[in-house]
């Protein structure tokens, strides 16, 4: 899993598994989450959206199946 480190004030940290399809997310309050099916697509634009945390809001937050891990 590619691990990236964010600038954000919602976002700490996140990794894509592009084999498996798989998001985990490490949000700044520790709460650690997981969405499956993101495509490549979307790993990349939130990797590269001026806002992460609107990114994550707007496309990924209740568009994939979601787990939370912590």
């Amino acid at each position: 899993m590619e691990w990236v480190e964010f600038e954000s004030a919602a976002v700490a940290a996140a990794g894509f598994d592009d084999r498996e399809h798989v998001l985990e997310i490490v949000f700044r309050s520790g709460a650690r989450y997981r969405y499956r099916l993101v495509s490549d697509r979307i790993w990349h634009e939130f990797r590269s959206a001026p806002s992460a945390g609107r990114y994550f809001a707007e496309r990924i937050r209740d568009h994939f199946p979601t787990e939370w891990i912590s």
